[in-house]
């Protein structure tokens, strides 16, 4: 039996993991999905000054206070970040870190990760902190989510506090002892066969290619369920 702690990326929550955990379960395993602070369920707590360091805590108070001692931990899109930073300083609990469709660090002490996401979504307006999602964007990026599904994500959707995505982490060199993994999704925008290829820079593990857009837990919950099965021995 394994324990999976799933971390979702920009503008989700623990909701939108509600396909995957019942397949994760009926094989067994343990599942945690996250919502970070100032999304989802979360959102009313959402602010100007709400950064990395909350998104962290959110995730190892769920590790802390559930008890867990050995996990595999998944960061979904920029939450990458967040679940390298987690297992920087949860190093002893990681069984497998796998980053799905996700930011992925390089290893070294200097800090890294300052992503700023007005350059691919356009400038804020005055006043506004967060960046909320669009059908554009969706189509964009995840041109696979359509119909109920499309529409039960726009309903849930909520916006990304940008300083998420603009405050860099710093990994100390007990992160190079985390054993790492790949999920990469052929529908969003990235290169992915370059990325396999290693010309933007080594993979340090296994990794599957999935033929989705960004969302495949939305999308295809039962072959992305059948790959972190696979990826997480």
């Amino acid at each position: 039996m394994t324990v999976f702690v799933l971390v979702p990326g920009a503008w989700l929550g623990a909701w939108a993991w509600k396909k995957t955990v019942p397949l994760l379960e009926k094989e067994g395993h343990s599942v945690y999905p996250v919502t970070l602070t100032g999304m989802g369920e979360r959102v009313h707590l959402a602010s100007k000054d709400l950064g990395m360091e909350t998104a962290i805590q959110d995730v190892l108070n769920v590790v802390k206070y559930n008890g867990i001692d050995e996990f595999v931990l998944v960061g979904h899109s920029f939450a990458g970040k967040v679940a390298a930073a987690v297992a920087d300083r949860a190093h002893e609990s990681i069984k497998k870190l796998i980053y799905l469709d996700a930011f992925r660090p390089e290893k070294v002490t200097s800090p890294q990760g300052m992503l700023d996401p007005t350059l691919e979504f356009g400038p804020l307006p005055p006043g506004v902190f967060a960046i909320p999602l669009t059908e554009e964007i969706v189509g964009h990026i995840g041109s696979d989510v359509k119909g109920q599904n499309l529409r039960w994500m726009m309903s849930n959707a909520t916006p990304w506090p940008v300083k998420l995505a603009n405050d860099p982490i710093t990994l100390s060199k007990d992160f190079d002892r985390v054993k790492s993994a790949y999920i990469f999704c052929t529908k969003s925008g990235d290169p992915v066969d370059e990325i396999v290829a290693g010309k933007w820079g080594k993979l340090e593990g296994p990794y599957k290619v999935m033929d989705t857009g960004h969302w495949p837990m939305i999308t295809e919950p039962d072959e992305l369920v059948e790959d972190l099965l696979i990826l997480s021995g």
